[in-house]
């Protein structure tokens, strides 16, 4: 005698049950409160007769006294149902055995597919989200990016979660516009994974192809090369200041372009008869940090931090 409650994923393709899944549906009985449940045709091919009925918590736990039940749940898990259920079977005198099988379940990631069709939906539903073009959208990404940063910087792990979910919206919501280019330069998210994920690949041979490394330092050797060895494909120029994006913020731009330099053996000397202002003091500054193992955006920003909470210390106490 038992009330066995069979759980499905919105996320997964509605055919695709578990062995145990299979197993518990073929039981004799089995009853739902959902007439539209997306398994029910492939159940239906199986043979296997599904009843829907009106959600009934005591009626539900009664019927797991007198033999075994299968409750094929709603896709939301009919938590509510099953809570109640679980009181009514509680106060019985002889409560039925409640097992839960997942006939379904997500993988990491599987809300991701979530965030997809609510990002379809807002682009034809929505009047700001359907206006929105790459270059409108330019500011938020900034901002998002930024926010994320500071996120980080002040330790708040709440508050990146949060962030980062900001930031993947705009990551989904360029995709979102690129796909609606069809085959005009197109792309959807899914060429964007694919991307990354080829990208991961081959520049880790170490990991993915079986290459010995010696550590970190050749991992970073390689990873170099192989960057050469894909622009050289591309008819690219290879160039030590190849990939540097020139828009960055200044400080990170001298400090990227200063490591470049130093890889790949650029001598020292181009940098030393620069003329005498403000930007080349800031200039050797980064430099020395970079040759003390120092990233100067995060040295300034620390002190920045301070001087604004000796700001907001002088500021609390006028």
């Amino acid at each position: 005698m038992a009330l066995v409650v069979v759980t499905t994923s919105p996320r997964v393709a509605p055919g695709l049950l578990t062995g145990r899944a299979w197993t518990a549906l073929r039981s004799d009985r089995v009853l739902t409160g959902s007439a539209g449940h997306p398994v029910l045709p492939y159940l239906a091919d199986e043979g296997i007769h599904v009843e829907v009925v009106t959600p009934d918590p005591v009626a539900l736990a009664a019927e797991g006294r007198t033999g075994t039940v299968v409750w094929l749940a709603a896709q939301d898990g009919d938590e509510n149902l099953m809570r109640a259920v679980g009181h009514a079977a509680v106060a019985m005198e002889d409560p039925p055995v409640i097992e839960v099988i997942p006939g379904s379940y997500d993988l990491p990631g599987a809300r991701l597919l979530d965030l997809v069709q609510v990002m379809d939906r807002l682009r034809r539903e929505c009047p700001w989200d359907r206006k929105q073009t790459h270059e409108s959208l330019v500011p938020y990404l900034v901002e998002e990016a930024y926010e994320v940063l500071e996120t980080i910087d002040q330790g708040d792990f709440t508050a990146l979660r949060e962030e980062l979910g900001d930031l993947l919206l705009q990551v989904m919501f360029h995709s979102r516009l690129a796909q609606e280019r069809g085959q005009e330069g197109g792309f959807d998210i899914d060429d964007v994974a694919t991307g990354i994920v080829e990208k991961l690949v081959r520049r880790h041979p170490h990991v993915f192809a079986g290459t010995a490394v010696s550590g970190a330092g050749e991992v970073s050797d390689n990873w170099e090369t192989i960057k050469a060895a894909e622009r050289a494909a591309k008819g690219e120029t290879d160039s030590v200041l190849s990939g540097v994006p020139m828009g960055q913020p200044a400080l990170s731009l001298a400090a990227q372009m200063l490591r470049r330099a130093g890889r790949a053996g650029v001598p020292a000397s181009l940098a030393g008869d620069l003329p005498d202002t403000v930007g080349a003091r800031l200039f050797e500054l980064v430099r020395l940090a970079q040759d003390e193992g120092l990233d100067p955006e995060a040295e300034l920003r620390a002190v920045t931090r301070e001087y604004r909470r000796r700001i907001e210390e002088w500021e609390s106490e006028s």
